[in-house]
């Protein structure tokens, strides 16, 4: 009778079948050899004259009959020969974890030549693998498959009398088992153990020689084509013997009357068959180029051949052993057995086979038809099921029983007091229940009306540094701080900040490519062609400047300071240290440059001539402008009319600055005029400006740390960085800066009217669109000289013209932050 928890490995080649029955014993951890059975064949199956099936099936009886106690309730495997198998080792490329076995089933389409629904295959991974992100990388798969009536051919034997297989392996699967068990002392869980040097192990059977290379984890393998059987037809053909004499000469080379001439004759052979070896191994070791191979075993009775064994390690370089005993395997009863231990070479593949059955091997494919596994779980769980189903009658009836019991002494007033109890305790629920749903509604309420009050308050300090980072863009003086003429300094005055929210920016910005071409002069090339998308804020700035750089000024300091990531703010007497101020980094893009326009004006830059005082005491000349009385002190601009610059007359003295000038020298104690000391004024340029960009604000915490994409490449005109750097101050800018469109050339000193839609002589008015949503507040008007009254504000002005000697209107309904006009 067969031990629980035996199994059966099975192997039946060319010259007879083997089997060896193990078991693995717990306690110990050590696989044990219970039984096995050795049936040689009368003849050879690739003999001319032998009829396989029919050798195959007498040993399978035989088998059979031998062992039919032991066969009972065992499981048994079976291994099919290399040559009718395929065994294929796929290294795959990085995939989800999920989508592997999509990915198996490609290749398998790929590699085994035939249709998909004419054969049996199976894969697994080989181990190795890492699993990163969800993600396999570096994994191998291991696919083995043999054609359906091929199969069906082996199996044949094994239906008729009637032996239930559980497992059919490829024998070079079965030699990888018997190798990393039993050779390299793996175990279950040291399956991602990889060894250093690689074994190569021979298996010879009658007609080929499987080989197998393999370092514990990878496996390579090859047929090769010379088996016992052409040893024994080389002796046919030599010694003129027949094929039975000839393989028993070959059994007893040694003991022949001339042992020379059987192994002249047997030469050709080795050298063919140590020429496919030596052929295979340089192949591996192409495709393996850092393998290093340690030595070669051998097993299989046609290693028993005198004199291979040393004429391989001759020739090969490499130690050959041969396997005669199994470490891994302990049961005295079976392996010291003298028929056992005659053929001990040949049951290596049963061995595997049975490994894998025990589940003491990685390698778990099977070449079992599918149908064949759910016929037999279903045969297996049919008990179980009819249990199953006898258990729950018998549970069904016990039950109707006692209910129709129970039935008979229910009454209705015996349970009314309960049902009572439960109608109070129910409408206790209903009542607790409706008190925690007004809670929650109540919390919720609470909750919202919190988040209405603190929800305004998250975006102030965006809006600050809105306006922070416009100030910050602003060039600073610097070294020209100090400088006595206007045109060398590098100053800025806005004098108007507009925003508006857009609620499609997109179509904003299309509209703009289209009325003012001119805006894509400057912008940055990453902004270019890529428009703002959804909603945000477009800011209008407008200013003007009295550089001698004109309309380079602006893109190379203002404009472009404010294209950049971060601008770095240095100490001050205001700002004791230096830090950084972001600017694109928190979502200010599409800087453009709408107008740039030039006018002349007039400047004293030596210092006004004097006026006397109301009280008979006069102030020192400065620097300055000549004005109309609306303007601030000192500024003034070109009669369009005349060409005269407005002034005030005394007597008939000129006297630049009028109220709004500044009072000259003074007169002596008894109030008599000064000495007359009209300086010469000098037509200067002031340049004004507009340009507009879109702010979409990015929260700090989900700011980038840095710009994700470079800047346009060097040399784009009107990319930031393209344009040559302004010079020093003093000094005009670098030649080749492009002009702004639009920009009108220079008008003569003291000649020509102001140019249209240009802030006039007041440069401290803020003009701007009585619509615009966010003007910027401005004093009503400008103070003048003593005593001199506010000029009124216009109630409206034409879109591109400027006000003269007054300051916009203004909201009073919507607030902005101070600080503008900004100057720096």
């Amino acid at each position: 009778m067969a031990e629980s928890g035996t199994v059966w490995g099975i192997d039946i080649g060319q010259a007879g079948l083997k089997a060896i029955q193990l078991r693995f014993n717990e306690a110990a951890g050590q696989v044990v050899a219970v039984g096995f059975d050795f049936i040689q064949h009368p003849k050879i199956l690739s003999q001319p004259d032998a009829i396989p099936a029919e050798l195959i099936n007498e040993a399978l009886k035989t088998f059979v009959t031998r062992n039919a106690l032991q066969l009972k309730g065992a499981l048994i495997g079976f291994t099919v020969p290399s040559n009718t198998s395929i065994v294929k080792f796929i290294q795959l490329p990085p995939v989800e974890s999920s989508k592997v076995a999509d990915i198996v089933k490609y290749e398998a389409r790929q590699q085994i030549p035939f249709d998909l629904n004419d054969v049996i295959w199976d894969w697994q991974t080989m181990g190795g693998g890492v699993q990163e992100g969800g993600y396999m990388l570096d994994s191998e798969v291991g696919l083995v498959a043999m054609k359906k009536e091929a199969l069906q051919g082996h199996m044949k034997p094994f239906i008729e009398h009637k032996v239930e297989l559980d497992t059919i392996q490829s024998t070079p699967l079965a030699m990888f088992n018997f190798l990393a068990y039993d050779q390299f002392g793996q175990r279950p869980g040291d399956d991602n153990i990889e060894r250093d040097a690689y074994t190569v192990l021979l298996d010879m059977g009658a007609d080929t020689t499987t080989m197998l290379v393999s370092n514990g984890r990878k496996i390579w393998q090859r047929n090769i084509s010379i088996g016992g059987n052409q040893f024994t037809r080389a002796l046919t053909k030599e010694m003129k013997l027949t094929f039975a004499k000839a393989e028993h000469l070959k059994c007893n080379a040694t003991k022949a009357p001339d042992p020379k001439a059987v192994f002249q004759a047997l030469r050709p052979v080795f050298n063919d068959y140590v020429s496919e070896i030596q052929r295979s191994i340089g192949f591996f070791s192409s495709v393996n180029r850092d393998a290093k191979i340690e030595k070669i075993l051998a097993v299989g009775n046609g290693f028993k051949l005198a004199g291979l064994q040393k004429f391989l390690q001759q020739n090969l370089q490499y130690e050959v052993e041969r396997v005669e005993m199994f470490p891994g395997l302990v049961g005295d009863a079976v392996l010291s057995q003298p028929l056992f231990q005659e053929n001990a070479m040949s049951f290596a593949v049963a061995y595997g086979v049975g490994l894998q059955m025990l589940k003491q091997t990685t390698i778990k494919t099977s070449l079992l038809p599918p149908e064949i596994k759910v016929a037999r779980m279903i045969r297996r769980k049919k008990p179980w099921a009819l249990a199953t189903a006898a258990t729950l009658m018998v549970g069904l009836s016990l039950s109707t029983i006692g209910f129709a019991r129970a039935r008979s002494t229910v009454e209705a007033g015996r349970w009314k007091k309960s049902e009572d109890e439960v109608k109070t305790v129910q409408g206790t629920a209903s009542s607790l229940k409706s008190a925690y749903e007004a809670a929650v509604k109540k919390n919720k309420d609470a909750r919202d009306t919190g988040d209405a009050l603190v929800k305004p308050a998250t975006g102030r300090t965006l809006w600050l540094e809105v306006y922070k980072a416009i100030n910050a863009c602003l060039p600073a003086e610097g070294a020209t701080k100090d400088e006595k003429d206007i045109t060398k300094k590098t100053r800025i005055r806005l004098y108007s900040i507009v925003c508006e929210e857009k609620t499609d920016l997109k179509a904003w910005f299309d509209d703009l490519k289209v009325t003012a071409p001119q805006c894509l002069n400057y912008i940055d090339p990453e902004d270019k062609d890529k428009g703002p998308t959804g909603t945000g804020y477009v800011f209008t700035l407008r200013g003007l400047h009295y550089s001698d750089q004109f309309d380079s000024f602006v893109p190379n300091t203002f404009l472009r300071n404010l294209q950049t990531w971060e601008i770095d703010v240095q100490p001050s007497i205001l700002i004791q240290f230096q830090h950084k101020v972001p600017v694109r980094k928190m979502g200010i893009t599409h800087v453009m440059s709408l107008r740039e326009a030039g006018s002349q004006v007039q400047y004293y830059p030596n210092g006004q001539p004097t006026v006397a005082g109301a009280t008979g005491t006069g102030r020192p000349a400065r620097a300055g402008f000549a004005g109309p009385t609306a303007g601030p002190p000192g500024v003034g601009r070109t009669s369009p009319s005349t060409g005269v610059t407005s002034a005030m007359v005394l007597g008939n003295k000129k006297l630049a600055g009028g109220p709004g000038g500044y009072p000259g020298r003074g007169v002596g104690a008894k109030g008599q005029p000064g000495e007359d000391d009209m300086h010469k004024a000098e037509s200067i340029r002031q340049t004004d400006f507009e340009m507009v960009f879109v702010w979409q604000p990015i929260p700090e915490a989900t700011r980038l740390a840095a710009r994700p994409a470079p800047a346009a490449a060097p040399g784009a005109p009107g990319a930031p960085g393209a344009p040559a750097t302004p010079g020093a101050p003093g000094t005009p800018g670098a030649p080749g800066t492009p002009m702004m469109p639009g920009v009108p050339a220079i008008a003569p000193k003291g000649t020509g009217p102001a140019m249209p839609g240009v802030p006039g002589a007041n440069p401290g008015a803020i003009p701007g669109s009585p619509a615009s949503p966010m003007p910027m507040p401005m004093p009503t008007a400008i103070p003048g000289a003593p005593g001199q009254a506010p000029s009124p504000i216009p109630a409206n002005l034409p879109p591109g013209t400027a006000p003269q000697g007054n300051v916009p209107p203004v909201n009073p309904a919507v607030p902005a932050p101070a600080g503008v006009p900004m100057m720096r």
